[in-house]
């Protein structure tokens, strides 16, 4: 059976208000924080995070995507969809051709921080 670490609790019964305060003070409203939880929702999928990563690299279409992932056109499409939904991707039209790229620098930031987190 597995040990199971006991959960921290304060010892002290004194609310240090001086620093809840502080805290509150400064902690986004409640709107702005469902929003960051829901792009982390986003990030939280590893097809959707494997598409992030080849963008990094290249401008690409959904047959290219689909080739690389190994994956049916119609699947990407959709990661894609919520992508695009969650403004981490954009497009831009080549005659009949849809290339998707990144939706700004942010994106890679993010990605880059997380991916030296994990390698830590």
């Amino acid at each position: 059976m597995e040990k199971k670490e006991p959960i921290e609790q304060c010892e002290c019964m004194q609310v240090h208000q001086d620093v809840v305060n502080r805290v509150s003070n400064e902690m986004p409203d409640d709107e702005i924080l469902y929003d960051v939880a829901e792009l982390f929702k986003v990030f939280g999928d590893s097809t959707r995070v494997k598409i992030l990563y080849a963008l990094f690299e290249s401008e690409m279409c959904v047959c290219d995507i689909a080739d690389l992932l190994g994956m049916t056109q119609s699947a990407i499409s959709h990661q894609l969809r919520v992508l695009k939904q969650s403004r981490l991707v954009k497009y831009r039209r080549d005659g009949k051709t849809v290339f998707y790229s990144l939706a700004d620098g942010h994106i890679k930031t993010i990605f880059d921080q997380a991916l030296e987190h994990v390698l830590e």
